[in-house]
Formats: structure tokens, sequence, C-alpha cells
């Protein structure tokens, strides 16, 4: 299937049109480390995944599809028949004279704020070839706090158009990096952006190096994009679930809620409606609760009789519950517990008909093996399997 290039603007025009989205790297405002949060569970299955995304201007056309596909790919790892818990983080970079050389963001099962991230990335520096691709390979590694656990998949995904700097004498080169990422069971993949000889000699080199797969895709990325019938209803639900979620605990810990539920709100108010759709699928998969919902929400933890709602001190319940006697707390508790289960059955349906809807469209239109989407996940596949991960299913999620 040929890639089109089209404008953002357009991207969402025509129903059931089937897509080849550019997906662009972009720059974040913020120059902080995000502190990487810790995993729900130490004895679940987990996949970790580190985006490194070269974030100049000539990668505008990635950035808007790593938006628009970040829910599919979570989607599709989550596939896998164990359910692990996805942890994704991101490290933009750029070059040394532009406005940051890299911004980290931690592996975190929070999607949700990952995605707030990625919605900051704009395209922009560069102008010149290479680029400080060497530095971001240091931080995926090194400034990432990857989990200790022998069984986790865990894999660096490079995606970029020019090669790295090997001028910066105080500066690690990767074949050292990547040896550091092999010990610790690391795998490194790279995408390249584009046809430039250099980078990909550069991407294969890493790529063998670092164990992983090397594939190209043009400046567009290949990657496959299809509206459906479904998409706003999806949305739509997605929004009243995050609404049943009830958050409890201490100030600080309040605190870190709000802010995931900020970053909720931010994506309903910027994201696109097939991406809300798409994360929609995701958080109702059993890989989701963990972006869903998280720890310290009240719903889950009384209405699964994991805590008692009498045993929480009254500050420390959500404001709209603390003037009610623990009973009329439980049966408001009860009563959120039943609409979020009507809601999960409703986004459960309309998520296999939506994914039967997409299926059917891709077939007609021919397939995609040779998109995005689907080098990406048969990567997965083949490299997660060394990890005990099985994938049945023949195609990603879209």
């Amino acid at each position: 299937m040929k890639s089109k290039l089209l404008a953002l603007a357009l991207f969402a025009v025509t129903t059931g049109a089937v897509i080849l989205l550019p997906l662009r790297q972009s720059t974040g405002a913020s120059q902080q480390t995000a502190v990487d949060k810790p995993s729900m569970s130490t004895e679940a299955a987990m996949i970790e995944v580190v985006f490194a995304l070269d974030t100049t201007g000539s990668m505008s056309g990635l950035i808007e599809t790593a938006k628009e596909k970040i829910w599919s790919i979570a989607s599709s790892l989550a596939q896998a028949e164990n359910a692990p818990e996805i942890r994704l983080g991101l490290v933009a970079y750029r070059d040394r004279g532009d406005s940051y050389v890299t911004q980290v963001t931690g592996l975190s099962s929070d999607l949700d704020s990952v995605y707030a991230t990625l919605m900051d990335y704009r395209a922009a520096g560069g102008g010149d070839t290479p680029e400080s691709v060497n530095k971001a390979l240091h931080d995926a590694v090194h400034a990432i706090s990857w989990s200790q656990d022998p069984n986790t998949y865990q894999v660096v995904f490079l995606v970029g158009d020019a090669p790295p700097h090997h001028d910066y004498q105080d500066e690690i080169q990767y074949p050292q990096i990547i040896a550091d990422a092999r010990q610790r069971g690391i795998l490194i993949n790279t995408i390249q952006a584009g046809s430039a000889s250099a980078t990909r000699q550069a991407w294969q080199k890493i790529a063998s190096l670092g164990a992983g797969a090397y594939f190209q895709v043009d400046p567009s990325g290949n990657a496959v994009a299809i509206s459906t019938p479904f998409d706003e209803k999806l949305a739509a639900l997605s929004k009243d679930l995050d609404g049943t979620r009830l958050y409890y605990g201490d100030p600080e810990t309040r605190s870190e809620k709000e802010a995931k539920q900020a970053a909720t709100r931010k994506l309903h108010a910027a994201a696109s409606v097939e991406s809300r759709a798409r994360r929609a699928t995701f958080n109702t998969s059993k890989s989701g609760e963990a972006n869903l919902l998280g720890d310290n929400e009240l719903v889950d933890d009384v209405s699964s009789g994991r805590v008692d709602i009498g045993a929480i001190a009254r500050d420390e319940l959500p404001a709209a519950l603390q003037t009610l006697t623990p009973q009329a707390a439980k049966d408001k508790i009860e009563a959120v517990a039943e609409q979020r289960h009507r809601l999960k059955a409703q986004i459960s349906e309309l998520a296999r008909q939506r994914s039967d809807y997409l299926n059917k469209k891709v077939e007609q239109a021919g397939g995609a093996e040779s998109s995005f989407d689907a080098r990406l996940y048969g990567a997965v596949r083949e490299q997660a399997a060394g990890k005990g991960f099985e994938y049945d299913a023949a195609a990603p999620a879209y």
C-alpha cells in the first residue's frame, strides 16, 4: 500500500477511508525530566518500550502519526496472551545548538501522562546533519528507570532521518551504549525516516549491534489510519468512563492523581476523535486497566473488596464523599461501579465492531504488510517471544 502525505487537517474528513499517516516527530516545550512511575505490580508480565524520537524540523511528517498511533501501538502490545502491563517512555532529541539536546519522559503505565507530553511535541530546529543520536541512545538506556525483572521485554525504538555525530569527543559513542543495553537485556530497533544512505548505514549497524530490527519508512511514516463510524461514540463513552474515577489518599497522592486526570482532560480536549477511540479500545483491555485507573482508585479498590471504606480517613476521601456516612459512601461507590461496568460493556462491544470494520477495510485495500503498524508489530512479536510472550493475533491493532 502506497503512503499518502496528507495535511493533518484532512486526517478525519473521510470516514472509512484508509490513509497512510505521517508519523511525525515533535518537540516538547519543557526540558524537565519526568520521574519514572513505578510499576503497579512486580509480579505482572510487563513490556517496556522507549521511543527515541528525532524532533528536528525535517521530522514534521512523523510526529502527528506518533500522536495518532500511540494507542494502536499500546493495543498491539496488549494482544499478548498473558495481558502484560504496558509501560511507555519517550526521549525527544535534536542536536547541540538547538533549544534542547534531549528531553526524557520516564517509563510509565500511566500512558495518558506520557501521551500528554507527546501532544506537546513540535518539530523544529536542526537544519543540518548529523544529530545527537548518541546522546538520545545514552539517555534511553541510562536515564530511564528500567525494570530489573529479567522476564520483562524491554526495547528501544530509535526513529529518525539523520546519522549520529562522531565528532563530539566528549560523547560516548553508540557501540558502547548498545553494549551496555545488551548487557541489561534491552534490545534496540531502528526506524529510518526517508532514504538517506548515511542514515541507513548507521541505523542498520545500530539495529545489528542492538539485536534488533531495522526498517525504513517514507517521511510520512507509512502508518495505516482508518476513520470508522464507531469513533465518535467510543470517544464519548470513554470520556464518561473516565468520569467514574474517584481517587483517595493523602494530599501528595491526590495531587499526583489530579495531574493524571489533568492529562486525561488535555487529551479529551485536543486529541483527534480517532485517537480517543483507539484509547478507549486500549483502556478496556486487561492491559489498559493500569492506564485507566492506576492505583488509589476508590471505586475499584472498594468494589473489589481490597479496601474497606470505613478504614479510610475522612480527609483522605474524595471531597464529594467526605460528608457521607460510610454506608452512604459505599452505596454511592457501588452505583458508580455499576455505571462503570455498563460503560465498559458498551465500549467493548463497539471496539469489537470497530475492529471488524477496520480489518475488513484493510483487507479491501489489499492488506498492510508493509505499513509501519505491521512492521513494528512483527518486530515485537518475534522479539517478545524470547521473553515468553505469545501473540496469536496475525495483525496489529489499528
